[in-house]
């Protein structure tokens, strides 16, 4: 598994998480378990948007990652602004967003759910149940879920 910046082909997971432990142990599970051959991490809302997008000295994606997990507290720009732009972008709405945060509250899954999140995990704190959970989520969305242009 590559953990590049730019990778030439499609990444499979875009990870945006701030939490540096959280995104290590996210990152071991997908590595361990061959889930995703390349996986690009970012560590806020806006160089998710920049990476996305494009910035002023990179180019923007013409890759789109096979799924993103998205954490929702974020400094400079949080999950539920990347959410928003994500989905009324279409380049990027129809790329499969999983809310991956240790928030319980009903507001944000009822948020986050409404403006296009296609699924919301809860963090466990347990290592091994966030490592089941992180092995489940990309499972799913790596091997079972199907998208356009995969045949």
């Amino acid at each position: 598994m590559s953990l590049d910046t730019r990778p030439t082909s499609q990444p499979d997971v875009l990870l945006i998480e701030d939490n540096e432990h959280d995104a290590e142990l996210t990152l071991r599970v997908l590595q361990h378990d061959a889930f995703a051959r390349s996986v690009v991490w970012v560590r806020d809302g806006v160089e998710a948007i920049d990476y996305l997008f494009g910035a002023d000295d990179q180019p923007a994606l013409t890759a789109a990652p096979r799924v993103v997990l998205l954490d929702i507290k974020m400094p400079r720009m949080d999950g539920h602004q990347v959410l928003r732009r994500m989905k009324a972008d279409p380049r990027s709405r129809h790329i499969p967003v999983v809310i991956l945060s240790s928030s319980r509250v009903d507001q944000d899954v009822s948020a986050l759910l409404g403006d296009g999140a296609n699924s919301y995990v809860v963090k466990p704190v347990n290592f091994d149940d966030f490592s089941a959970a992180v092995r489940q989520v990309s499972d799913y969305w790596l091997t079972v879920n199907e998208t356009a242009g995969e045949r």
